[in-house]
C-alpha cells in the first residue's frame, strides 16, 4: 500500500495540474446563468492519468463514478487557506488527481454552482472538463462538491450536496 501511495505522488505531482474556472462572474455581476465549469489541465506523464480515469471496464470513469471535494489545509474562514481538490474513483475511492487551490476561490466557485442550480432545471449543477497538455479527455456534469475541514469533517454549509441526498 505504501509503495502504491508513493508511486501516485511521484508520477501525479500536484504542480502538473492547473485549474482554470469558467462561468461564476455571472453570479456577483447579475448577468446571464452559465454552467460554472472548472478546467483541469494535466501537463505530466498523459499515460498514468488516463489509467486513472479508465474504470475495470477499460472506458473512462463516467460521472458518477467519481466525486470531486474540497479539504481546506486551514480554517475556513481565513482567506490565506489553501485546500486541496480532489477526484476520486467512487468505486475504488483512489485518488484520480489531486491539486492545491486557495480555499476562497473554490467556496466562490460552489457559490456559484449553487446558485446555478437554483437557476436551472438541469440537475447537473457544475462541469468538470479534464485535459492533457490542452486537449479535452474527459468532460464531467456533476451535482456533488464536498468540502472537508482539515480533520475530516464535512462542512455541508459549505458543501454542494442537492437536497433528497444523504450522505
Amino acid at each position: 500500500m505504501a509503495s502504491r501511495f508513493i508511486r501516485f505522488y511521484e508520477l501525479m505531482r500536484r504542480d502538473y495540474f492547473t485549474l482554470d474556472v469558467r462561468g461564476i462572474d455571472w453570479v456577483e455581476e447579475g448577468g446571464s446563468p452559465a454552467t460554472p465549469t472548472v478546467v483541469i489541465d494535466f501537463e505530466g506523464p498523459a499515460d498514468e492519468l488516463e489509467a486513472r480515469l479508465t474504470g475495470a471496464d477499460g472506458e473512462l470513469l463516467a460521472a458518477g463514478q467519481t466525486d470531486v471535494a474540497l479539504r481546506l489545509q486551514g480554517d475556513v474562514n481565513d482567506e490565506e487557506t489553501i485546500g486541496v481538490v480532489s477526484v476520486t474513483n467512487r468505486v475504488t475511492g483512489d485518488f484520480v488527481l489531486e491539486l492545491n487551490e486557495e480555499a476562497g476561490d473554490v467556496l466562490r466557485f460552489i457559490r456559484a454552482a449553487r446558485t446555478y442550480g437554483k437557476r436551472s432545471d438541469s440537475d447537473e449543477r457544475y462541469r468538470v472538463i479534464i485535459r492533457i497538455d490542452g486537449e479535452e479527455l474527459t468532460t464531467y456534469g456533476k451535482s456533488t462538491f464536498l468540502v472537508y475541514d482539515r480533520e475530516g469533517s464535512l462542512l455541508r454549509q459549505h458543501s454542494l450536496i442537492p437536497s433528497g441526498v444523504e450522505l
